[in-house]
């Protein structure tokens, strides 16, 4: 018999498929430079975050092309993040 895949994405890539859709005007929704924002997850592949980042607080530090960068605080280092808007939401 085979054996099961362990995978990073494993066991939530079917959780994640439940939520809703992405609209077209979730990846082009507009941040301000020092905004706080809240880093999610979604099935959408392109740009996503590390799981372990998910739900953590950090501040928009610049616009690069399409994506964010947001710096925040990992146990005590600043990590910068360069992101899709669909996987931040306004604090």
């Amino acid at each position: 018999m085979v054996k099961r895949s362990r995978g990073s994405l494993s066991k939530s890539t079917k959780k994640m498929k439940k939520k809703k859709e992405i609209t077209v005007s979730a990846l082009v929704k507009p941040f301000a430079i020092g905004e706080k924002v809240v880093l999610e997850t979604s099935h959408l592949v392109e740009g996503r975050i590390p799981r372990r980042y998910r739900g953590m607080h950090g501040t928009v530090v610049e616009k690069r092309g399409r994506s964010y960068v947001v710096e925040i605080l990992d146990g005590g280092k600043k990590k910068q993040i360069i992101t899709n808007p669909a996987f931040l939401k306004k604090v």
